[in-house]
């Protein structure tokens, strides 16, 4: 048996095959396009591992998606592969619709035919899982209930109305062909191999060059904020459980401010390498121009997934926020190696 986990080399989908090859001996077929966010340098402890199988390539190449379901027989699909950035979004929106809706596009297909042509047994156990986000829900006030799976969809930027568009395929392609298909939304990922582009390695990274740590607008946006291994763990666990058809929402149960977070994320980086002047890292934020139509709050409520599958978040905050600082304390030599001339110059332009 083998399963076949897409967008493998970035944040999440890299921490996803690192705990399935600690934790099954089921292999991993992982095809990743390596654009900017997707590193290689993320599985090179799996790179010799004879579990292990990388191809790199794009899922909007429909040729390839059909010979590696024919070559290899996954019994699921794990469907990682995204463009992800709100603030690329908004300044490059093609890529997202090419990734994000054509590519989960070309994968259904690739899905459907070879589901249609497996034995009964072998189409009875497969699964895609298609992983999304709390985004495509819109954004709720101060005092609204956390988003359900039932809440109706009001994406508010390129990345969410792509996302959202993606899921409403995946779900017309098990309503009308019947491919046995799992939907998960989440809400914000952090830990390790994130790229620094999103708001706690960006702080992390910035903190300790001694630049400024740059918040939009005042601060107050609210996300709930999961562990990316928790995110994993439940992602295994609705693989193994979930009911076809089904959309799961994962969340960490952490509503948190950005200033909250940059702000921990400062008190922790006091503790464990303080600056050379004594002066707290706090000194060093700076609040820019909101990011357009910024939404202002997301939540999860996660009670379905715990009901009915078991799965709760093993990391509070507090615990995994610090597991994530460490982390990027300890691999300095990943950060630097990923932090190019392009890098710089998208967050100079981003954050001016």
């Amino acid at each position: 048996m083998t399963v076949l986990v897409t967008g493998s080399a970035g944040f999440i989908g890299a921490n996803f095959v690192l705990d399935w090859l600690a934790a099954s001996d089921e292999p991993i077929v992982s095809l990743d396009k390596l654009t900017y966010a997707g590193n290689l340098a993320n599985l090179r402890s799996v790179e010799a591992n004879s579990r292990h199988t990388f191809v790199q390539g794009d899922i909007t190449d429909r040729e390839l998606l059909g010979r590696l379901l024919a070559e290899h027989k996954p019994r699921a699909i794990i469907n990682f592969a995204a463009e992800s950035h709100v603030d690329r979004s908004i300044e490059g929106p093609e890529d997202f619709v090419q990734t994000n809706v054509v590519g989960t596009f070309r994968l259904l297909e690739a899905a459907r035919e070879y589901y249609q042509a497996l034995g009964e047994n072998e189409a009875e156990q497969f699964r895609l899982l298609h992983v999304s986000t709390d985004e495509v829900y819109g954004s709720l006030a101060p005092a609204e209930p956390a988003f359900r799976e039932d809440r109706k969809y009001e994406p508010n930027s390129p990345y969410s109305a792509s996302k959202a568009a993606s899921e409403h395929f995946v779900r017309a392609w098990h309503h009308t062909y019947g491919l046995p298909v799992l939907t998960t939304n989440c809400s914000n990922n952090y830990g390790p191999y994130h790229f620094p582009e999103k708001l706690i390695p960006l702080i992390i990274h910035n903190a300790l060059s001694g630049k400024a740590l740059p918040i939009y607008g005042d601060g107050q946006q609210v996300r709930d904020w999961l562990f990316v291994k928790d995110h994993c763990a439940a992602i295994r666990r609705v693989l193994d459980a979930g009911v076809a058809g089904e959309t799961y929402n994962i969340g960490g149960c952490n509503e948190k401010t950005n200033l909250e977070v940059v702000h921990t994320l400062c008190d922790i980086l006091d503790q464990e390498r303080p600056r050379a002047d004594g002066i707290s890292y706090r000194e060093q934020i700076s609040f820019v121009r909101d990011r357009p139509g910024h939404d202002r709050r997301y939540a999860i409520d996660a009670s379905k997934i715990e009901r009915e599958l078991g799965w709760v978040p093993a990391e509070t905050f507090e615990s995994g926020i610090r597991k994530t600082v460490l982390w990027y304390l300890d691999n300095q030599d990943w950060v630097n190696d990923i932090t190019s001339g392009a890098y710089r110059e998208w967050v100079s332009r981003q954050y001016q």
